[in-house]
Order: structure tokens, then sequence, then C-alpha cells
């Protein structure tokens, strides 16, 4: 590498011209890339990129998991909704119906 301060280089990343004094070279997984990029456009190493190293543990999710008693699952399904003001009970206003849409476009 040369030692003259006005020794310059080009950017892998951007192709920016810069100070060689103002150039690193980017890390990826922590390992070096090759790659010399500008100061202002280096990327850190993330986290993500260094999955295997770090020791998790993340237990195994429960088989089949539901509420246990028919207590618990007659309050699994229970419907919540507002009072709109006037209407003492908004459940018997509630209504659905199941039913066609026929739609047709004028041409």
């Amino acid at each position: 590498m040369s030692t003259s301060t006005r020794a310059f280089g080009f950017c892998d990343r951007t192709g920016f011209r810069y100070d060689l004094k103002n150039m690193v070279e980017e890390v990826v997984d922590g390992k070096p890339s090759g790659l010399r990029v500008g100061r202002d456009v280096v990327d850190k190493d993330h986290p993500q990129l260094q999955v295997g190293r770090l020791l998790l543990d993340d237990p195994k999710p429960l088989d089949n998991p539901s509420p246990e008693g028919a207590e618990a699952l007659a309050s699994s399904r229970v419907l919540w909704a507002w009072r709109p003001v006037g209407i003492p009970d908004p459940f018997r206003c509630m209504t659905g119906q199941t039913g066609r849409v026929t739609v047709s476009t004028g041409d």
C-alpha cells in the first residue's frame, strides 16, 4: 500500500474516488470480503449473519395446544364488541347471512 498522502483508490461498492486513508476493508460474517470501500459507505457486520455462532435455547412448541376443560373452551368462543350509544345490547342487533353476489359491468 502506498504511503503517499496523495494516494487514492476507488470504492468497490460505489465507484467513488477516495483518499486511501479514508478506505477500509469490508467485513462480512466476521471475515474480510476483499472489498475496499469508503468509510462513509461501509456496513457494520450484522448479527443476523452470525446465527450459527450464538447459542440460543428455543424450546419446542406444544403439540396440539388447546384449552383444558369445557369452561375454558366456552370462554374462548365469546364474541366481543363495543357498546354504541343508544343500543343496550349490541349482540341482539348483530346479524349475519351467507349468499351469492352477482356483479355485472356495463359495456
